[in-house]
């Protein structure tokens, strides 16, 4: 396991490198929006990376809820994390991309309300097990239910620009989103690059949660124990 995670990550720092030579070297400056525009590269992966996150998240939520798998636990709150995370990054540089493009920060467009929406449901999932320390069973089942919820707004964030037109554009579509072909290696590059990030953050943070999930198991026995002798 420990081989496989090194090429990982061994993978996803060189997936970084072309990645910025694609973007920064390669792809051609758009010439309304200039260099803004290659906020691009890292705005609609990082919300790609969002979804596979957060959809990681609901289906170990739901396999926890079918088999109270401590692994499944781990494997649901860490990609809710690693999702807040990139959610976090939609967010961010969203309204840098929004200041050149529509003259404002901020403003309600179906798209952006709904990200905002499901960021916060799954940093409410987060809130509540940090606010309950190590959860018990109740309410890890109450988080999971909460996650398999949360991520149906998947879906409305991604059809809200067709069904309610709201001002963010259709990015991507079936016919190529009217990509400049010198653009598209380095999204290309980037939606692999957020893909490895992805699934080695998760990696990473599931593991640790597996850790602490054993010591927290190894305390209560030994507790147990001492409680034993001293009856």
């Amino acid at each position: 396991m420990a081989k496989l995670w090194l090429v990982l990550a061994a993978l996803t720092l060189l997936s970084f490198i072309a990645s910025a030579h694609l973007i920064f070297v390669v792809a051609p400056v758009e010439m309304q929006m200039g260099v803004v525009q290659k906020i691009f590269y890292f705005h609609v992966p990082s919300a790609y990376a969002m979804y596979l996150a957060f959809l990681v998240s609901a289906i170990s939520s739901a396999m926890y809820l079918a088999k109270r798998s401590d692994r499944w636990d781990a494997l649901g709150v860490s990609a809710a994390e690693v999702g807040v995370l990139f959610c976090a990054m939609v967010l961010l540089t969203g309204p840098l991309w929004a200041r050149k493009a529509w003259g404002v920060w901020w403003t309600w467009d179906p798209r952006l309300t709904s990200t905002l929406a499901i960021g916060m449901v799954f940093g409410s999932y987060l809130a509540l097990r940090s606010f309950l320390g190590d959860a018990g069973e109740a309410e890890k089942r109450f988080s999971a239910a909460l996650a398999v919820v949360g991520v149906m707004l998947i879906p409305v964030i991604h059809y809200s620009v067709t069904r309610w037109r709201g001002q963010h554009p259709t990015v991507i579509t079936k016919q190529g989103g009217g990509l400049d072909p010198g653009m598209v290696p380095g999204l290309v590059a980037s939606f692999v690059l957020f893909t490895l990030l992805a699934a080695t953050l998760i990696w990473i943070r599931a593991a640790l949660e597996r850790a602490h999930q054993q010591t927290i198991a190894i305390e209560l026995e030994a507790a147990q124990q001492g409680l034993l002798r001293d009856l």
